[in-house]
């Protein structure tokens, strides 16, 4: 008789600086580079880069949002691994601070200068902006 697939999920974020999430975990979505990752338990592995999105994971009943930018995933049959440059809770973001931020690259956006990395810096900050914001939103939902 084959083994069974893990019903559960452990599900680890960490950031430089902190630990975000540690425990089991139903179901998880990752923003990947080339786009979001549905995993569930029994995943095949595999390694891959973030993108700045809101990763989501559910525990029983109830859905969790948290903003990311950047970093890497692994991915196996029985964990996720998520270390991120940085990670926020839906719940803790400063929805002001994000909204002041936002207008700020879009005034930078409007105007740009000849440097290209300067404009790249910008649409980094708008991404940051807007995916706090979003992810901010499903806290209140």
């Amino acid at each position: 008789m084959a083994d069974a697939l893990p019903i559960r999920i452990q599900l680890r974020i960490v950031t430089p600086d902190r630990e975000l999430v540690e425990g089991e975990v139903n179901e998880v979505s990752i923003p990947g580079k080339e786009g979001y990752l549905g995993v569930l338990p029994g995943h095949a592995p595999l390694l891959t880069e973030l993108h700045s999105g809101m990763l989501t994971y559910r525990q029983d009943e109830m859905d969790f949002h948290i903003a990311i930018h950047w970093g890497f995933a692994e991915v196996l049959p029985d964990r996720v691994i998520i270390l991120a440059d940085t990670a926020e809770r839906a719940e803790d973001i400063d929805v002001d601070r994000a909204d002041r931020a936002r207008h700020r690259a879009e005034k930078r956006l409007e105007h740009p200068s000849e440097d290209e990395a300067e404009i790249q810096e910008a649409r980094e900050a708008l991404r940051r902006a807007i995916c706090r914001l979003e992810t901010a939103r499903h806290a209140k939902s």
